[in-house]
């Protein structure tokens, strides 16, 4: 009897427990459905509503002088809901719509695959296709009752008001998986910067979506806005961009430019504001927009031309004798020279033989006359004297890192900052590069003298090189470049407008920037003299082993108090003086005087004409991480250094 009551007693917890457990099981299904997973819910608040997404308008970007650049039109997107698509006649929206059945099929495919699409629900709004034309819209909107589940979306698309500045304002394009994975703002059909301002400025460019809640029938019709619209939320537009580029010198650089390769950067000294940023060739930015955006894009980077590629940020090119200004300063700073120091050059280098070559002038000679005359040898020298000099360094890798430290101060061996996206560094090899190259440390100045003249392994983007110009203008420091000067209701990141310091005496830029004026009044870049304007200048030639070499120009002006800094690259155009310097003097002159002079249309007309062939068979992006590394073979007869990856400019 007793046995029985202890067994009744253990089976009442046995189904108590039973009965707590299945009402726990009940309980976690019940939050799972209702809380964790939303389907259910989606599926309910589908029924009594409809959520329609309300586009903000993206910012607009202006100019300098506040000209127009980009703005926007109405377009629309053809949206639908899933679970409320029923039986259609899809040839007829293909026909509408411009689809062909096959492409119609796989777009459904498409927004159904939530690898590709990771927000897909049955229950919510999914976009079909976007950038209807208004004829397709109205056509659409006539017979939507033939479609049920399908809506028509309004947005904007945008628009330009020059064909210029593409590679520099970017272009907008449908986001991608990993974009809205990244960034929760997204949803499949949305529209986000992909290229430069559009990419930079996307946060402070897209704005804030609103919502607009609507009340449905039983039947699914849609009656109104729910409860007056007390919970719908308007779209907050994007902030307008002031832009620091000049929209009418932009465009008269690209005109000069036409039929020919390279870049003109154009900097203002006292702000580190970008004035121009041309690149050739490059593309009208009207052609990324509307439903022909694939095929035109694919169009553009097939061209062995590389008009998606905007060189005055990722082309890295030898600096040439542009490079010789630095150089003079670091030996000023570390003492190896004095302005009045004076090497010899019997037409090249001698303690090489006579290699680097260089071309006649005057020597014996100092600093100032050797940046004007642009004298190969006297910097060999400079770079030799500063890398054997036991008194200061022990040895040669530790002088020459001081001398990398140096050029980084100045601007190279990394990217600068500028506010466009996908920026290259350049190169600026340091000691454990050639240590590890030579396979030895006590390799000296004579293994790598090419550098002394802005070759060898040293490669630099158009911006970093007008930056440097700049930083002379400047006696010292410079300002990060950028390309936005002002952002609606925004400060300007503080990065854009503290002083950066080179670490060189002021006093030092005086000599450099008298050889400057003096190879614009009777030397290298002589091409380059207005007379009304006291220019600073100073020309290169980037030797191109694989063929016609690189023409190049940088300066300032005027040379006290400037304005602008300008640095001028044509790719195969030869002497520096042939095509970079009358570039330049005619850029600096319609940014200076507002227009060229009438006694400069004849320069203006060869010049927009001339065509220079490029060797497009040549990779002119040299990298850092190449197969071989070898200095210049009429400097080092041809020696070659082994290979490795040097992981950077440590």
């Amino acid at each position: 009897m007793i046995l029985d009551k202890m067994t009744l007693s253990k089976r009442k917890y046995i189904i108590g427990g039973v009965a707590c457990g299945i009402v726990l099981i009940y309980i976690a299904q019940l939050f799972y459905l209702q809380i964790i997973k939303s389907e259910y819910k989606e599926f309910a608040d589908g029924n009594a509503f409809f959520n329609r997404t309300l586009y903000p308008s993206r910012g607009v970007m202006t100019d300098r002088e506040g000209r127009l650049l980009v703005y926007n039109q109405p377009t629309y997107d053809l949206v639908y809901i899933p679970r409320e698509v029923q039986p259609f006649d899809t040839l007829e929206m293909c026909r509408i719509i411009g689809f062909s059945k096959e492409e119609f099929d796989k777009k459904l495919r498409d927004i159904k695959d939530k690898r590709l699409n990771p927000g897909y629900s049955r229950y919510t709004q999914q976009t079909f296709t976007t950038q209807l034309t208004s004829q397709e819209s109205g056509l659409l909107q006539e017979k939507l009752y033939k479609f049920p589940g399908f809506f028509i979306q309004k947005r904007t698309l945008r628009q330009y008001a020059y064909t210029n500045a593409g590679l520099l304002l970017g272009y907008v394009a449908e986001v991608n998986k990993t974009q809205m994975e990244e960034d929760s703002y997204y949803a499949r059909g949305d529209y986000g910067g992909k290229s430069g301002i559009e990419l930079s400025y996307e946060k402070h460019l897209r704005g804030t979506k609103g919502i607009e809640i609507l009340l449905r029938d039983a039947h699914g019709r849609i009656q109104g806005k729910y409860e007056d619209g007390k919970h719908d939320k308007a779209p907050v537009s994007g902030k307008n961009i002031t832009l620091s580029i000049d929209i009418e010198l932009q465009k008269y650089g690209e005109y000069l430019m036409d039929k020919k390769v390279g870049s003109i950067v154009m900097i203002e000294p006292s702000t580190g504001q970008v004035l121009c940023m041309v690149t050739s060739p490059t593309y009208d930015p009207s052609m990324l927009i509307g439903r022909d955006f694939s095929k035109r894009f694919a169009d553009l980077a097939q061209d062995p031309l590389k008009p998606l590629l905007n060189r005055a940020v990722q082309g890295m090119y030898p600096p040439g004798s542009t490079f010789k200004t630095t150089q003079g300063l670091i030996f000023l700073e570390e003492d190896i020279i004095t302005a009045n120091t004076m090497y010899s050059c019997a037409g090249g280098y001698p303690p090489l033989g006579g290699r680097p070559k260089c071309h006649p002038h005057g020597a014996p000679l100092p600093l100032i006359p050797a940046i004007a005359t642009s004298c190969n040898s006297y910097f060999c020298y400079g770079l030799n004297a500063m890398l054997s000099n036991r008194k200061k360094y022990a040895n040669t890798p530790e002088a020459f890192e001081v001398w990398k430290n140096h050029m980084v101060g100045q601007g190279f061996g990394y990217a600068l900052g500028v506010d466009l996206p996908s920026e290259k560094r350049g190169f600026i090899p340091n000691s454990k590069f050639y240590s590890r190259a030579f396979k030895k440390d006590n390799w000296t100045a004579s293994n790598i003298i090419s550098i002394a003249i802005g070759q060898g392994e040293i490669t630099a983007t158009p911006l970093q090189v007008a930056n440097l110009a700049a930083t002379i203008a400047n006696r010292g420091y410079f300002y990060t470049p950028h390309v936005v000067r002002e952002i609606q209701d925004t400060p300007m990141d503080n990065i854009y407008t503290e002083k950066r310091y080179t670490g060189i005496k002021q006093e030092h830029y005086q000599s450099v920037v008298e050889g400057m004026a003096r190879a614009v009044t009777g030397g290298t870049c002589r091409g380059a003299n207005i007379p009304d304007i006291e220019v600073c200048g100073k020309t290169g030639t980037a030797e191109n082993p694989h063929g016609k070499d690189h023409s190049i120009f940088m300066g300032f002006a005027p040379k006290d108090n400037p304005k602008v800094a300008i640095f001028v690259i044509v790719e195969n155009g030869g002497f520096g003086a042939t095509n970079a310097v009358p570039l330049g003097r005619l850029m600096l002159q319609k940014y200076l005087k507002g227009e060229v002079p009438a006694n400069e249309k004849g320069l203006e007309m060869v010049m927009a004409k001339k065509e220079i062939k490029p060797q497009i068979y040549y990779n002119h992006m040299r990298s850092a991480n190449r197969n071989t590394v070898a200095t210049r073979p009429s400097v080092n007869k041809e020696r070659k250094i082994e290979a490795f990856k040097p992981g950077g400019n440590e």
